[in-house]
């Protein structure tokens, strides 16, 4: 490839961020952001993941800040929400802006 040590620096896939880049957490960043709130339930229908593996990548998502897990009842049954922080959307944001620029670069050849 003939790219400058400048170029090569700079390049977008530098700056994608490991929490949010991986696929099952930037689709529960993503449906959360489209639903403002979403239940549990939904999300693990949606991305069809058993209980306890959205449940480990919530946590990961949670302790970096980017959601808030609420646990509650909705008339006698538990439920659990997931909303998006501020710090959570700005992440997703940046992660989006730089998959738009990889994106320009390949259609650009």
């Amino acid at each position: 490839m003939t790219g400058t040590q400048d170029e090569d620096a700079a390049h977008p896939a530098n700056g994608l961020d490991e929490v949010v880049h991986q696929r099952v957490r930037l689709g529960i960043l993503t449906i959360t952001h489209e639903a403002r709130r979403v239940e549990f339930g939904y999300l693990r229908t949606q991305l069809e993941l058993t209980a306890g593996n959205l449940s480990k990548h919530l946590s990961v998502l949670e302790e970096a800040g980017l959601i808030e897990v609420e646990k509650g009842y909705e008339g006698r049954r538990g439920r659990t929400w997931i909303t998006l922080t501020a710090l959570g959307a700005k992440a997703l944001a940046d992660e989006i802006g730089r998959l738009k620029k990889l994106i320009a670069r390949v259609e650009d050849r």
